[in-house]
């Protein structure tokens, strides 16, 4: 109920029907106009004397700060990629280097196993050397001895040969003349 009757009341205001109703809305009311004008003037002066003088210039002193700090830390950045650019050449450098020692050390090494190996070859090439020749003058040897046990050998075997198919007694000079004969 008293809703109803505030929205009366508003209907009856808006529309002009009301005692207090005095004529116009006071904002569009030209009689406040030189008043609101002036408001309007004081108002914005010191609203711009605020910001000209305090708020504007706490702006700027911080966007100038920010401003520094981003070209500290730029050049900061700069700073750190340089050093960080001279250590990777630096650590390009030395590991080329490393690479470097590292194959001739493989080399040097490569070579002193090939020296080694060749020494090595050559003690046993030699000691095998020494060896055949010891062999070889065994075997002269055996086979010298050994022919000349061969006029021996087929003196006695002529003899056991004559004996069993002739049943007969050879001397051994006769048997010797038989063999150095059968020789030549």
């Amino acid at each position: 109920m008293f809703i109803s009757k505030a929205l009366a009341a508003t209907s009856e205001a808006a529309h002009g029907g009301g005692a207090e109703s005095g004529g116009n809305f006071p904002p569009f009311d030209p009689t406040y106009f030189a008043s609101q004008l002036l408001w309007l003037a004081i108002t914005f002066g010191l609203f711009y004397f605020l910001m000209a003088r305090i708020v504007i210039p706490r702006i700027s002193g911080i966007l100038e700060t920010r401003k520094d700090r981003i070209s500290q830390d730029l050049d900061e950045a700069q700073r750190l990629k340089d050093e960080s650019d001279h250590a990777h050449a630096a650590y390009e450098q030395e590991l080329a280097e490393a690479k470097q020692k590292a194959h001739a050390i493989a080399q040097e090494a490569k070579d002193e196993a090939k020296a080694e190996a060749d020494r090595d070859r050559g003690k046993v090439e030699e000691s095998l050397a020494k060896k055949l020749s010891q062999a070889e003058a065994k075997i002269t040897k055996i086979k010298d001895a050994a022919l000349a046990e061969v006029g021996t050998i087929a003196a006695d075997t002529a003899e056991v040969i004559v004996q069993e198919l002739i049943g007969g007694k050879i001397t051994k000079a006769e048997l010797a003349k038989a063999v150095s004969a059968s020789g030549n």
